[in-house]
């Protein structure tokens, strides 16, 4: 029983270093990928950098330049450079319910 130990802490060690941060990692791919909107500028894996058109099933319409459009799957997205419009947030700044104070340093 006692030669088992180092085993299984050497697997329990194994977890938490390797295979667990590889699935936080691939689960917030998965929720990027899954949330990409209209207007989102984004980076492909590739390096191109564009802007999202359109969203299809997999499929995403990105402009890479004035009247440039490529036809990529949505996997291959790898970074969103603005961050997703909530919905609730969204209504809350066109009514003027959000708080503006914190808004950055006032300089004189």
């Amino acid at each position: 029983m006692a030669s088992f130990l180092p085993l299984i802490l050497i697997f329990g060690l194994m977890y938490f270093l390797m295979i667990r941060p590889q699935q936080k990692k691939a689960r917030a791919q998965q929720n990027l990928v899954n949330s990409l909107q209209p207007g989102d500028e984004v980076r492909l894996h590739s390096g191109l950098f564009g802007v999202v058109n359109e969203v299809e099933d997999d499929i995403i319409w990105l402009e890479v330049a004035e009247n440039i459009e490529l036809k990529i799957l949505r996997s291959a997205v790898d970074h969103r450079f603005n961050e997703p419009v909530v919905e609730e947030a969204a209504e809350g700044i066109i009514e003027g319910t959000v708080d503006d104070a914190d808004e950055g340093p006032i300089s004189d």
